[in-house]
C-alpha cells in the first residue's frame, strides 16, 4: 500500500487555483462586513460535520484566536440547544454552514435559509453560502488527503 496522497502536493496549479478562489471569498466576506470569528465558528462546524479533524483542529485554534469561548467551541455541535450564547449573525452563518453541508429537503433548506437570511445582509448572505461552500471544498481536500493532525506542544 503506498503512503498517502496528498493532492495539494500532487497538483499544485489546482491547489493555487483553490487558494486564489478562497481568498477571493475571504475578500467578500470581509467586504460584507462580517466578522472573522463568524467564518471560523462556520467553518469549525462544518468541519464537524464532514468529520475531517485536520480542519477541526486548524480552525479551533484560530477560532478561540478570534475570541471565541472555549464554551462556544463545547456547544457547538448542539448550538441550537444553547443558542443564547451565539448573536443572531452567528446562529445566521451556523444555518447557513449547515445547510449547504448537509443539503436537506429542499423544503427545509428554503424555510431554514429564509430565516438566516432575516439576520444579513444580501452581500453577508452570498458571502456566508461562499465561505460554506470553501469550506466543504477545503474539508474534502483535507479528508481525501488524510492530512494529520499532529500533537501540540
Amino acid at each position: 500500500m503506498a503512503g498517502r496522497f496528498y493532492l495539494d502536493k500532487a497538483d499544485p496549479q489546482n491547489w493555487a487555483a483553490t487558494n486564489a478562489w478562497s481568498a477571493r471569498i475571504a475578500e467578500s466576506t470581509k467586504a460584507a462586513g462580517l466578522h472573522p470569528a463568524v467564518i471560523e465558528l462556520m467553518s469549525l462546524r462544518i468541519s464537524q460535520m464532514n468529520g475531517c479533524a485536520y480542519c477541526l483542529d486548524v480552525h479551533g485554534r484560530k477560532a478561540l484566536q478570534l475570541g471565541l469561548t472555549p464554551q462556544q467551541l463545547a456547544v457547538l455541535a448542539s448550538w441550537r440547544e444553547a443558542d443564547e450564547l451565539f448573536s443572531e449573525v452567528e446562529r445566521a452563518a451556523l444555518t447557513i454552514g449547515e445547510a449547504a453541508t448537509e443539503l436537506p429537503d429542499p423544503e427545509v433548506r428554503k424555510a431554514e435559509l429564509a430565516s438566516a437570511r432575516e439576520a444579513l445582509t444580501d452581500g453577508q448572505y452570498s458571502a456566508l453560502q461562499w465561505a460554506a461552500i470553501r469550506m466543504n471544498v477545503y474539508n474534502r481536500i483535507s479528508i481525501l488527503s488524510e492530512h494529520p493532525v499532529r500533537p501540540r506542544e
